[in-house]
Parts: structure tokens; sequence; C-alpha cells
């Protein structure tokens, strides 16, 4: 298996392929779920086996946005079916991993530790200090897909959202859950505010 050169290789196609109107689904995204797996893999102690094909479903986990944001999931399960066996990865590793971008679809259902672990990773923010400013990100993405028409729905639909959330694993609920908390109130309160 080469991590390195399947890295290089869907590093290189988000970079040229995402549409530049994906404020928050963009390469930085990817970025930062990478930088959390590897986060959590060594909090919840995995093996580098694992933790090789964790990045990879997380490197992977967006890539169907290069064709659509419609079932962008299942898309970049096919992306990485058809590229993965080129750089050594096996039929069953590519299920794993096809597991774990699955398992991200909103809502989230993981049916195992390294899913669970990816899950977690993708929402990483929801409680961590830059919630507002990557929200405000996902706000503009949604916004210029015609999806979302202004702040006051968006607000509403975050509440919605925090609300249904949990965190998977033993680290997240207890490092991120609290300010997730947090945060959950401030938008209760906010929306509170507004005319029915």
């Amino acid at each position: 298996m080469s991590y390195k050169a399947t890295k290089q290789y869907i590093l290189n196609k988000l970079e040229h392929e995402l549409d530049p109107s994906l404020y928050y689904h963009g390469l930085h995204h990817t970025l930062d779920v990478l930088a959390t797996v590897k986060e959590l893999c060594i909090l919840e102690n995995v093996s580098s086996k694992d933790q090789e094909l964790l990045c990879v479903a997380a490197l992977f986990h967006d890539a169907g946005f290069t064709v659509s944001n419609q079932e962008h999931e299942r898309l970049g399960c096919e992306i990485a079916t058809s590229t993965l066996p080129e750089y050594g990865y096996s039929e069953r590793q590519i299920e794993q991993i096809c597991g774990m971008i699955m398992a991200t679809k909103i809502p989230q259902n993981p049916q195992n530790h390294l899913e669970k672990i990816i899950c977690d990773a993708d929402l990483d923010y929801l409680g961590r200090s830059d919630f507002y400013t990557i929200g405000q990100t996902l706000y503009e993405e949604l916004h210029e897909l015609g999806i979302l028409k202004s702040e006051e729905q968006w607000n509403r639909i975050q509440v919605t959202f925090l609300e249904a959330h949990s965190y998977w694993t033993a680290t997240n609920i207890k490092r991120r859950a609290p300010q997730k908390a947090v945060y959950l109130t401030e938008l209760k309160d906010l929306v509170a505010t507004y005319e029915e």
C-alpha cells in the first residue's frame, strides 16, 4: 500500500476539481478532518494499520464533491473503489474505507470504532473554538447553492442539527460535547429573539 502516493493523488484531485464556491467542503475541510483523524487515532489507541485506512477514508470522504454535491458520499466511494487498487489497497480494505466514508452521511450512523472516529473528526468543529467561523462558511456555501435564504433560517437549522447530533468517541464526548452544548444554548437564545 502506498499511502503517500494515494494522499498526493487525492489532494491534487481535490485542489483542481472542487468548485471554488464550496466554502465549507473545500480542500481545507478535508485537511482539517485528516488532522483530527490523526489526533483521535492517538487518543483512541488505534493500530497503525487502521490509522492508515482512517486517513485514506478522511482524504476521500468528500471527494464526491468533485462530481456533484448530491450523494457525495456514494460518489466518493466510487472514486475510492476505482482508484485505490492502483495504490495496493485490497478489496477488503476498500470496503472498510467505503464503510467509513458512508458513515459520515448525515444523519451519521457509524457501525464500528473506526467509523465513529471519522464521524467525530468530520464534525469536530461543532465543539471547537472555531465553531462560528466554520459555520459561517457552511452558511455561505448553502446560501450560494440556493438551499438557504437567510441567516435566521440557518440558525434555526443549526439548533435542530446540534440537538440531533452526538459525538461517538469517548475522546470527543469528553473534549467537545460540553462546548457544543454551550453553542446550542447560545443559538437557542438567539432563535428565541426571532418573530414567529
